[in-house]
């Protein structure tokens, strides 16, 4: 089934290094109000973006327990790794 993200800003990491985009994602949830948060990472290879969204989803958990981060990937493999290790707040959208 084809999902579509909302028409609200999409943050990007400006980064293919998973560390860079860790911090900057990391930034992005310190300082703005972003319980509902759209990222792009479908430009990075699977094992960076499963680390990418398991580290900054567990942040955003911490900050927003009831909210959601919906991200868009390249490949289901990454919505199937990070199966077991989702706190529920993490939809994944190719």
């Amino acid at each position: 089934m084809l999902q579509l993200l909302p028409q609200s800003e999409i943050l990007t990491p400006d980064s293919t290094d998973p560390k860079e985009a860790v911090e900057f994602i990391d930034s992005y949830i310190e300082k703005y109000h972003c319980e509902n948060l759209n990222v792009d990472i479908s430009y990075m290879n699977v094992l960076d973006a499963c680390m990418v969204s398991t580290v900054c989803s567990a942040k955003h958990y911490i900050k927003y327990p009831n909210g959601k981060i919906n991200w868009k990937i390249s490949s289901e493999i990454i919505k199937e790794f990070n199966r077991e290790l989702e706190l529920g707040n993490s939809s994944y959208i190719m």
